[in-house]
């Protein structure tokens, strides 16, 4: 017997909307007689795209509006890109399920086929992420970096309109949508550190709704859940969002997690990093004792710095 229709908010996006569709298309397949369907749900970042993300702000910048339609009854759960969603939930959500990680490297995106460090003062590269643009200048400093906003066709259309000549993003947004002969390069993680949770799809749903919680347990991956606990509570510690220049990534081998954080000055100039191990089950430890390692070796002094540019 099916019961009332289970509705999935999500921003438009083509991204967005691929991973509701996923998140959808498992859940009909784990639960057939159960009807599902996308709402689609417009965000404060969706809607300002000529003003650099880091000017706006970042709490709930891609998360607000889902969450009220999820209080006022409007969704039943929300589909998020796990790294767009705030350490600390508002009062009555909570993280449902995650989805088990995609690719969590950041990707190099070449017009040319040069490679970042082949590259001079003459070009041009495009990145909206002040992690992203640290961790460019600390390998480049020569290169010029622009912002650039707007979906994947949009940012693929303005490189090759000439706005810039290469692109920081996330392989896991490329790959997604089909992009994969778009990436010149995956950067290694130690090489340039992804974001918090980056290449993970998280549902939000509202505490204590056992009837939604027991339709996205079989969506749930144990380890992926591990290591962006670990990212996320280093990232809480920090009192780090989105848009400030804090990445980590963690792995898993056998029961034993290792993490390793970052923090930078935007300009490329000053980047710490450290890493801390220990049993997989004790994640959120784990990420807190690295957040308070760095930040004994100067980390509050760098966020101050970004904070008040």
């Amino acid at each position: 017997m099916t019961t009332a229709t289970i509705r999935i908010g999500t921003r438009g996006s083509k991204l967005a909307l691929y991973q509701a569709n996923l998140v959808k298309s498992k859940l009909e397949e784990a639960y057939p007689e159960q009807s599902f369907e996308i709402v689609i749900i417009s965000t404060k970042g969706d809607k300002i795209l000529d003003v650099a993300l880091s000017k706006i702000g970042d709490k709930g910048l891609f998360t607000k509006e889902l969450e009220h339609a999820l209080f006022g009854n409007e969704v039943d759960m929300c589909v998020h890109s796990l790294k767009d969603l705030p350490t600390v939930f508002p009062e009555g959500a909570q993280l449902g399920a995650i989805l088990e990680r995609a690719e969590f490297k950041d990707a190099w995106v070449s017009k040319d086929g040069l490679s970042l460090e082949e590259m001079n003062e003459t070009h041009k590269v495009a990145t909206s992420s002040l992690r992203r643009i640290a961790q460019v200048k600390r390998i480049n400093p020569k290169v010029e970096v622009v912002d650039i906003r707007g979906n994947v066709d949009t940012r693929l259309r303005k490189m090759r309109d000439g706005h810039c000549d290469a692109m920081v993003m996330a392989g896991a947004g490329l790959i997604r949508l089909g992009y994969n002969s778009e990436i010149t390069q995956l950067f290694e993680p130690e090489y340039l550190i992804p974001a918090c949770g980056q290449g993970a799809i998280a549902i939000e749903t509202r505490e204590n709704d056992n009837r939604i919680q027991q339709f996205i347990n079989v969506l749930h991956c144990n380890q992926t859940y591990h290591k962006i606990t670990a990212e996320r509570s280093f990232l809480n510690e920090l009192e780090g969002g989105c848009q400030i220049p804090i990445g980590a990534y963690a792995t898993i081998e056998g029961d034993e997690l290792t993490l390793t954080g970052l923090v930078a000055l935007p300009d490329g100039t000053k980047e710490l990093r450290a890493t801390e191990s220990g049993k997989s089950v004790d994640a959120e430890k784990i990420g807190r004792k690295l957040g308070q390692k760095i930040i004994t070796l100067g980390a509050h002094d760098i966020l101050t710095q970004v904070r008040n540019i």
